[in-house]
């Protein structure tokens, strides 16, 4: 039951996290999530298709090293 808690806290100060970031994200605009190169915009006369590949990993990579430095 002590890992479950573990787990819950954990999540839980990412929440706040991810909630500050998006309260101030006029202030990171220059990291340009979602429009980095990679990312994949298809726009035609009735509709725009929108794949954000490279953000993707990027999000990946950085929410996998924060778990794996947490772990240890």
């Amino acid at each position: 039951m002590g890992s479950l808690g573990r787990l819950l806290i954990t999540l839980g100060i990412v929440f706040v996290i991810l909630g500050i970031l998006l309260s101030f994200a006029n202030f990171f605009a220059f990291l340009r999530l979602g429009r980095l190169p990679g990312d994949i915009i298809i726009k035609r006369e009735n509709f725009s298709i929108y794949f954000p590949i490279t953000t993707c990993i990027l999000i990946s990579l950085i929410v996998t090293l924060i778990l794996y430095l947490l772990k240890k």
